[in-house]
């Protein structure tokens, strides 16, 4: 669900480490156990390794001893802002085929939601994301693609030729994504200063989000400490 599903969709060329969502229930949590057991990994920092914390929405950190992952870091959660639960992420994800065999990862727009973070390196590969997206297809899409990126897009020329490409769905989503307007009349500067606002107000929300976790973390901290 992180740098690695963004490699894979060809958003980026190096991650240093690997980020899953995983179902937190107490079968599910063993088995993942013994694999973190295989990888020789321990936890670090805080929380520690419980189900209570995954639900809540935390992540657990571990890092890899077993020399051939040695010091991998592996960061798992089960609850990500504005996502469903894990069971419908399952019945949406998108399988890969390797050399290595399959791989599970979050369906595009799932990825790209749980990128939307306070996090400065987060929304550059929001927009490599939907832009190579885009290239794969030779930007033409069907409804559903279309829609995709009328949703997603942060490129404001791409946006605007989205946006007049197919003008009767774009504004069918402009009262859920008032910008399109901008991108409908080509104006590329309003169009510029609406996705900045739109940054901003994800960023602020993700911080409203991680508040009462960071709360509790620290006193994870404190109480280790002591």
């Amino acid at each position: 669900m992180g740098g690695q599903a963004c490699v894979l969709y060809g958003g980026a060329e190096f991650s240093r480490d690997t980020d899953l969502v995983v179902l937190a229930d107490d079968e599910n949590l063993r088995r993942l156990a013994v694999a973190i057991a295989v990888l020789e990994a321990d936890v670090i920092a805080v929380p520690p390794f419980e189900r209570r914390f995954l639900e809540s929405g935390h992540a657990v950190h571990f890092r890899c001893r077993h020399p051939q992952a040695a010091g991998l870091r592996i960061d798992v959660m089960s609850q990500i802002r504005g996502l469903p639960d894990f069971e419908i992420l399952w019945e949406r994800r998108t399988t890969i085929e390797t050399d290595d065999g399959p791989i599970e990862v979050l369906a595009l727009p799932d990825l790209i939601t749980a990128k939307k973070t306070q996090r400065d390196k987060d929304w550059p590969m929001i927009a490599r994301l939907v832009e190579a997206h885009y290239a794969q297809h030779g930007g033409a899409g069907d409804e559903m693609v279309m829609s995709f990126w009328l949703r997603q897009l942060r490129t404001p020329v791409i946006l605007c030729a989205v946006a007049n490409a197919a003008p009767q769905a774009c504004r069918q989503l402009v009262a859920e994504r008032p910008l399109l307007e901008f991108a409908l009349a080509n104006d590329v500067d309003r169009l510029t200063a609406a996705l900045r606002a739109e940054e901003d107000r994800e960023r602020a929300a993700d911080r409203v989000y991680w508040a009462p976790l960071r709360r509790e973390l620290e006193q994870l901290r404190h109480a280790r400490r002591t």
